[in-house]
């Protein structure tokens, strides 16, 4: 049997938005800044995917702009709002992706900026009176903080934070790519100054994603070269993939309630399996708190065992995907950042299940079984 429980990592490419992209990729090829009607035809299906996305996020148009995916996004509006506003200090935590964590750090050591960082709980999760009081010190900075951890699974109060920020005239950026198309956005509400997408972690293709940028907020490109997205980024649009993540939020949007009654129900099959079958087994974060976190990601801590190192291996033979912390960490020597900031004792294994849609029950029990058998001892896999 083979079970894929990375989902957090990337997902499986719904059949709807393949539908939607194929003519993109045959019959309407031409260059989208081409005046000629070969180009007006494809320039109309991207404003049609501006448009379909800003309607379902409850924005404008003109403050969609398309990238590469959520890295380019997030440093998009974090090195652009820094350079076009000047700022000279930035708030952060330590268990943000690297998008943002390596992004910040890289202009601290230029000298751009200076960072601080949000005190976390034993949980990771956010301290918003030190937020506060970091913002009081230092009132006009820019802020990054994610609105769901991709290893844990901790929620952020986007809400909360937001207004914080607003009462500081502070910059709010929040990397909301695990949370996009699973979570409804509305970005009339919401006081986040930037937030961003990937199309490929809601069952759209890879290799594209979008940058939202309030209204009032005019910040300089990051990618030089070109006209296109209204000056904004340089670089012919990737036609297919743009129209494809239009069609993954749409579906996303549309069959939200029912995905996640499933998913959550996954989750919490998992986690009973789980407690069940392993006598010392605990989770990460708040990944074992259904409706408190993200409910397509759930982390466990294993009790030492001999097998710890061999787990993920193990797994993998028997047809099992899943990772071992964040997908951008994998096959390094330093583990997870966000695992050693919450002291995770470095003798237990960790495994992060992620789940889709396209997830049943019966693949749930195989995994959870297969983990528990493994773990036992009954029968390892060398």
């Amino acid at each position: 049997m083979k079970v894929y429980l990375d989902n957090a990592a990337t997902t499986q490419l719904d059949p709807e938005v393949l539908e939607a992209m194929l003519p993109l990729m045959t019959e309407q090829f031409g260059n989208p800044s081409s005046i000629h009607s070969f180009g007006r035809a494809v320039r109309s299906s991207i404003e049609r995917a501006r448009k379909n996305i800003a309607g379902i996020l409850n924005a404008a148009p003109a403050e969609i702009f398309f990238t590469s995916g959520g890295t380019e996004a997030d440093n998009t509006a974090i090195r652009s709002s820094i350079e076009t506003f000047g700022l000279k200090h930035a708030i952060t935590s330590r268990i943000e992706h690297h998008a943002v964590l390596h992004t910040l750090e890289h202009l601290k050591k230029l000298g751009v900026i200076e960072l601080s960082f949000v005190n976390l709980n034993e949980k990771g999760e956010v301290d918003l009176g030190h937020l506060d009081a970091l913002l009081a010190s230092k009132p006009r900075s820019l802020v990054s903080l994610m609105h769901g951890n991709n290893e844990i699974g901790n929620l952020l109060d986007l809400e909360a934070a937001g207004d914080i920020c607003e009462k500081y005239d502070a910059i709010f950026h929040s990397d909301t790519v695990q949370t996009m198309g699973h979570y409804r956005h509305d970005l009339q509400k919401l006081k986040t100054n930037f937030i961003v997408g990937a199309a490929h972690k809601f069952n759209g293709p890879k290799g594209v994603g979008f940058l939202y940028v309030r209204p009032g907020i005019k910040i300089h490109p990051f990618v030089h070269g070109g006209a296109q997205e209204r000056n904004m980024r340089g670089g012919t649009e990737n036609i297919y993939g743009i129209v494809g993540l239009a069609k993954a939020l749409e579906i996303a949007y549309r069959d939200m309630d029912a995905h996640q009654a499933h998913i959550e129900g996954l989750k919490g099959r998992m986690i009973a399996k789980l407690q069940s079958g392993i006598e010392g087994v605990t989770f990460n974060g708040k990944s074992a708190e259904l409706g408190e976190s993200l409910y397509t990601v759930l982390s466990v801590s294993l009790p030492p065992s001999d097998i710890s190192d061999m787990l993920l291996f193990n797994l993998d033979i028997a047809g099992i995907a899943v990772s071992g912390g964040s997908a951008c960490s994998s096959g390094t020597d330093i583990g997870s950042h966000v695992l050693n900031e919450l002291r995770i004792d470095e003798n237990r294994a960790n495994v992060r299940f992620s789940f889709g849609k396209y997830n049943t029950e019966a693949e749930i029990d195989y995994a959870a079984e297969t983990l528990i058998s493994l773990y036992k001892k009954e029968s390892i896999i060398l």
